[in-house]
């Protein structure tokens, strides 16, 4: 498949996990990929560019350091984020700020730096990667879900906002992925096996999701098969939101 030849993509937190399969699919089918991240090592053809979305020089020297790489910048993927654990009384102030700060203002200070390459474009396309953490209340995930309630509220904002300018805006929200994130989580708790277990139950499939299956609904939202969707939430979860099979 090359749907994505001739156009360019940037992905956050592009390094790792569903940052880089994402990378990786739209590089398959076609695209030039520039990954942002904190440790830009990356395997080739993928170009990476040192950024922290928490600063905002940094992350506007990235965003043209990319587009003068690539040639321009159609598609921008809003994946970089950190997670956060406990209930509304578990996370001080300064934690909230922090998780704040990557999670949601770091989707404005990308965005914001790429929408003048992004209005020069005949197929331009903004995926965020918001979470079911949006739309379920999840146990022990208060500052995380409030994070990616707001990603999935600025996505619409957003979608509105850029309508009349051709600029797509769409998100993502996977269920629990099988990721890097995901496998630190499992190493702290008191029982790795029990906790794995107890996640992939949630899900009415019996098994978390895949870096790969979040990276293929990503590609779908940013490509030419999707030009009449924007504003939409695409929940990759199996069932999780929606779904409440028999035991």
């Amino acid at each position: 498949m090359t749907e994505f030849a001739g156009l360019n993509a940037i992905v956050t937190g592009g390094a790792s996990g569903i940052g880089l399969a994402t990378a990786n699919l739209l590089t398959a089918r076609g695209a030039k990929v520039a990954c942002l991240d904190l440790n830009p090592s990356v395997p080739p053809p993928l170009l990476g560019f040192q950024a922290d979305v928490t600063d905002d020089n940094s992350i506007r020297s990235a965003v043209e350091a990319a587009a003068e790489a690539l040639g321009g910048i159609d598609i921008v993927v809003n994946n970089a984020g950190i997670g956060a654990q406990g209930s509304v009384e578990d996370n001080d102030d300064a934690e909230w700020s922090h998780v704040f700060d990557v999670n949601v203002q770091g989707m404005v200070r990308t965005s914001r730096a790429a929408l003048p390459h992004l209005r020069r474009s005949s197929h331009a396309a903004i995926v965020n990667v918001s979470s079911i953490a949006a739309t379920a209340g999840l146990p022990q995930r208060a500052l995380y879900s409030a994070t990616k309630g707001a990603v999935l509220s600025l996505t619409l904002a957003m979608a509105t906002d850029h309508l009349r300018e051709g600029i797509r805006v769409n998100c993502v929200n996977p269920g629990t992925a099988d990721t890097p994130w995901i496998g630190r989580l499992l190493a702290k708790a008191a029982d790795p096996v029990a906790e794995r277990a107890a996640l992939e139950a949630r899900q009415p499939t019996g098994r978390l999701v895949s870096a790969d299956e979040v990276a293929a609904a990503i590609a779908y939202l940013a490509g030419p098969l999707a030009t009449a969707t924007t504003g939409t939430s695409l929940a990759v979860d199996g069932g999780m939101q929606g779904l409440r099979p028999r035991k």
